[in-house]
């Protein structure tokens, strides 16, 4: 298995919102996460991805196997989309832009400024970067905030070209993307006592990071 989780409780702040939650993921395989709106979908990938510490429970996956893309865009806006890309790129220790520039249909926006670019553009752009780490496990939330149903579409075979190539992928969202590798897990009945899924603060995340 690529990663392993085993009787898990993770916390937003100083409220506990899951606990013991428990799956697998393996390569080729993507997780979608279900659950009402603050059931704990973000706490749960932010503390996969190593952002948040888990309250107990084990987190079993190779070091530096997670990129996660949160609810923020996290581009840079004086720079242009390659140089986005670029910047990325070079964190994660990669050359190779194409094809993220081609998966997510970027070769007219490559010299435009983050900063002009439409909110379906810059997210195109935001998630393009998942190309560039090289990392094996892409933990993903709401990714399709702002996309088109054309774009959507791109997106879903570019995680389905990942999981093709042995990756995978946890994905909080409420969009069927049509992947035959894909799995669904409710994470309502993980719901710690107490927890609040109509929490109004529940999807603004301020601490969230858009690729770890």
């Amino acid at each position: 298995m690529m990663l392993e989780v085993t009787n898990l409780s993770c916390a937003r702040g100083a409220a506990q919102v899951l606990a013991g939650v428990s799956f697998t993921v393996g390569a080729g395989e993507a997780l979608i996460l279900r659950g009402p709106n603050g059931a704990g979908k973000t706490t749960l990938l932010r503390t996969l991805a190593g952002l948040t510490p888990p309250l107990s429970g084990a987190i079993t996956l190779g070091d530096g196997a997670i990129a996660y893309a949160g609810h923020a865009d996290g581009l840079k806006s004086q720079l242009t989309a390659r140089e986005n890309l670029a910047f990325w790129a070079g964190i994660f220790g990669m050359s190779d832009l194409e094809a993220a520039i081609t998966a997510f249909d970027l070769t007219p926006l490559v010299d435009r400024r983050a900063g002009d670019l439409s909110a379906g553009q810059k997210r195109r752009l935001s998630l393009a970067r998942l190309l560039v780490t090289g990392r094996p496990i892409w933990c993903l939330d709401e990714p399709t905030v702002s996309l088109d149903t054309e774009n959507t579409a791109r997106f879903a075979a570019a995680v389905a070209a990942h999981l093709e190539t042995g990756g995978a992928a946890i994905i909080a969202t409420h969009i069927d993307l049509g992947l035959p590798q894909a799995h669904t897990f409710d994470i309502a009945p993980f719901m710690a006592k107490g927890a609040a899924p109509d929490d109004p603060f529940a999807g603004a995340d301020p601490f969230a990071e858009p690729i770890a």
